[in-house]
């Protein structure tokens, strides 16, 4: 089990690596500063809500999960 919390922290984590990765991308495709930044912000932003709805969603699949023993 997983805080909502916790994947939230995960996917903002992530993303603000992503955001770099893909500025620098575009950069080096375009050499426009802006374009890159609007680009990735923008691809960024909803590749996180996205992740976040996938995360939660494979939370609730059972598939390659065991169950602990003990109670927290």
């Amino acid at each position: 089990m997983e805080l909502k919390r916790r994947t939230l922290v995960k996917t903002i984590t992530w993303r603000f690596i992503a955001v770099f990765i893909t500025m620098g991308a575009v950069y080096i495709y375009n050499q426009d500063v802006k374009e890159s930044v609007i680009v990735s912000l923008m691809a960024n932003g909803l590749k996180m809500i996205l992740y976040y709805m996938h995360e939660r969603i494979w939370l609730r699949i059972k598939f390659g999960m065991i169950r602990p023993d003990y109670e927290i």
